[in-house]
C-alpha cells in the first residue's frame, strides 16, 4: 500500500521550511565574461576593416583613381583574423560549463 506524503502536514506547522533557491541558469559569470571578450574582438575586427573605398580619394569618389589601401595588411589579414577569433571565443563561451 502506497502512502502519500503531504509536505504541508500539521506536524510541520511552525517549523522553518525554507528551501534554498537553486539557480538553474546555464551561463555563469565566467561565460558572460568570455562572451563580452568575444564580442569586443568581433567589433574591433569590423572596425579595423572599415576605410575608404577603392575609388575614393580624400573622401570623394573619383573613378579615375585607385586606392591601394583596400589591400593593406590590416584590412586583409588582421581584421578578418580578429573577427574569426571573436567567433571562436563566442562558441567557447557558450559551450563552457559553469
Amino acid at each position: 500500500m502506497n502512502k502519500k506524503i503531504n509536505k504541508f502536514s500539521a506536524s510541520d506547522f511552525g517549523k522553518d521550511t525554507a528551501t534554498p533557491e537553486v539557480n538553474n541558469f546555464y551561463f555563469g559569470r565566467e561565460n558572460f565574461k568570455w562572451m563580452l571578450i568575444g564580442l569586443v574582438c568581433i567589433v574591433l575586427g569590423f572596425l579595423l576593416m572599415m576605410g575608404s573605398d577603392a575609388n575614393t580619394v580624400d573622401g570623394k569618389f573619383n573613378p579615375n583613381s585607385w586606392n591601394e589601401g583596400i589591400f593593406s595588411i590590416r584590412r586583409i589579414r588582421i581584421a578578418p583574423l580578429l573577427v574569426v577569433t571573436g567567433f571562436v571565443i563566442e562558441v567557447y563561451a557558450i559551450l563552457k560549463r559553469k
